[in-house]
């Protein structure tokens, strides 16, 4: 179920990171018809192509046995980012084969074949057409592609108001493909990305009430306090003294921000798999906190990057899907890393739907899972590191 077949070669794909038991692909349908089209439509692929939102590689890794001129992949994703670099050196491409592009790096100067999947999040798409539009010309081929049910009108009109005229092909096993005409004579409205906002003056945290905050497009929740959050923040721990503590997650760090203004001998770490998450985390850190403080900010797999036992506190709220998949496997991920770098005695502290049953999961991996708080929908969950 992992390979596959188009017009340029057949290629085993997978996720990242790689698990036997995963049962879900690396590509599906939407990618499928975008790759059949560019082979039957002759697409000229001889300048620069870019790929935005290829969310395991499989546009890559298909698209660089076809030969383009320049392949360049702009993702917000660590994990995408290192699927790609697997499924790469799997189908035996050149390390240059592909140059990979954040989506906080400056993108292209030039673009000659722009191919868009449409990301879960409207906001990361507007801000990336945005910035990928001054290197778009006249002679762009523009191809946009996802599953029927992610492109909705308020997509459509982001690419016309954008990038030029905007028409979608027929649905083929659910997916769709979006094709534009650019538009040189577009004068767009000025990017409305990042995203500030104050938070509300009943945050339940000390020092946070009437602080601006940044996000930048994408980030969980970016034009308000979410009420996880918020319920996580009425509930946290103290006392923390010297304490090194990770903000797993981190979204736009708002919680470890909390911590770092309320304990002020504590060490934070602020990670996430999102790019445009850190560098929100990141701004809004130094913006409240200031340059002297020692602080990380890591983008990578959960805290894969740290020691085992480097760490005295890990503050979770953890996605319950990957993408379109409603799974608990990140979580199960993020709980395991955690035991992993907690010293012993240390704590993980986890905010979750009350319906996931985290506790179960927290008594498999920890030995012991403590309720610390819960409402109608929230709980907050604590367990221990004993070993």
């Amino acid at each position: 179920m992992n390979r596959l077949t188009t017009s340029w070669g057949a290629f085993t794909l997978t996720r990242f990171p790689e698990d036997p038991r995963d049962q879900l692909r690396a590509w599906d349908a939407s990618d499928e018809y975008l790759l059949g089209h560019l082979a039957e439509s002759g697409t000229d692929l001889s300048g620069t192509v870019a790929v935005l939102g290829d969310r395991w590689g499989a546009l890559v890794t298909a698209l660089q046995a076809a030969g383009p001129g320049e392949l360049v992949q702009i993702s917000d994703s660590y994990l995408g980012r290192e699927a790609t670099r697997a499924n790469l050196a799997r189908a035996g491409a050149a390390p240059d084969a592909v140059r990979l592009l954040t989506t906080q790096d400056p993108p292209p100067g030039r673009i000659d074949v722009l191919l868009v999947r449409v990301p879960k999040s409207l906001a990361l798409l507007e801000d990336q057409l945005h910035r990928l539009a001054p290197a778009v010309h006249e002679d762009t081929v523009i191809v946009g592609t996802g599953m029927v049910k992610d492109i909705h009108t308020s997509t459509l009109r982001l690419f016309e108001r954008i990038l030029g005229t905007t028409r979608t092909s027929l649905a083929v096993k659910k997916a769709r493909l979006i094709h534009t005409t650019p538009d040189p004579s577009l004068t767009p409205r000025p990017n409305p990305w990042p995203h500030r906002y104050d938070l509300p003056a009943d945050t339940p945290a000390p020092g946070l009430p009437g602080l601006t905050v940044t996000n930048h497009a994408g980030v969980f929740c970016a034009d308000r306090l979410d009420i996880g959050t918020r319920f996580l923040l009425a509930n946290l721990p103290g006392h923390l003294g010297r304490a090194r503590v990770a903000d797993l997650g981190c979204g736009n760090g708002v919680v470890g921000l909390a911590i770092a203004l309320h304990e002020p001998d504590a060490e934070l770490v602020f990670t996430d798999e999102s790019y445009q998450a850190v560098a929100s985390a990141e701004e809004n850190f130094r913006t409240h906190v200031g340059d002297g403080r020692k602080a990380e900010f890591l983008v990578g797999d959960g805290l894969a990057d740290l020691p085992d036992g480097s760490v005295d506190l890990v503050l979770n709220n953890p996605p319950f899907h990957s993408h379109q998949a409603t799974t608990d496997r990140t979580a199960r991920r993020m709980f395991t890393d955690a035991r992993r770098a907690l010293r012993p005695g240390g704590e993980l502290w986890v905010i979750g739907n009350r319906h996931l049953g985290y506790h179960v999961t927290l008594r498999r991996i920890f030995g012991n899972s403590e309720l610390v708080a819960s409402d109608a929908k929230f709980v907050v969950l604590r367990a221990v590191r004993q070993g």
